[in-house]
């Protein structure tokens, strides 16, 4: 379609063509798509799954931008190792903090679910850090945990675990 074929209504405020918008299959047909004989379970976990991940991205960066608020440089988020992910590596004044992010319905929740197998994957990720930065070995670190609510500004716990449990 070239610009002078599409509607006057397919402009932005600025005056620039838009793209043309995608057309959508009718709801009859979405309910087939991708699905074979029996497949209809998995594409809702699938869809499930995609929800969470997104939902823990969005927390994870709410928990980035409180902590950039209170003055920590991050230094890297979704480090990711064979032994576990730290979802946020950061710094303020001298000291290294490996930061768990937890998202849920409640700071209750969210809190609970950071359990003591959890605890120690964590731990072994942050000694690989650690390994692969020999100048932070030396360093005072800690562990802390940001719980993510919907609607409610995240609580920043310091020092919630040590790696001495």
């Amino acid at each position: 379609m070239s610009p002078s074929d599409r509607n006057p209504s397919d402009r932005n405020l600025s005056g620039r063509n838009l793209p043309p918008s995608p057309t959508l299959p009718s709801p009859a047909c979405r309910e087939g798509l991708g699905r074979g004989a029996g497949e209809g379970r998995e594409g809702a976990d699938d869809a499930q799954r995609r929800i969470a991940f997104r939902f823990g991205l969005s927390a994870e960066s709410r928990a980035a931008a409180l902590l950039i608020a209170k003055g920590y440089r991050i230094l890297a988020r979704r480090f990711r190792t064979p032994l576990g992910e730290i979802d946020i590596v950061a710094r303020r004044r001298g000291v290294l903090v490996f930061v768990e992010v937890k998202a849920r319905d409640s700071f209750d929740t969210a809190a609970e679910a950071i359990g003591k197998r959890q605890q120690s994957r964590i731990i072994s990720a942050a000694q690989l850090w650690l390994a692969g930065h020999p100048e932070d070995s030396m360093r005072d670190m800690r562990f802390d945990v940001v719980l993510v609510v919907p609607g409610r500004v995240p609580r920043h716990l310091q020092a919630a675990f040590d790696a001495s449990t």
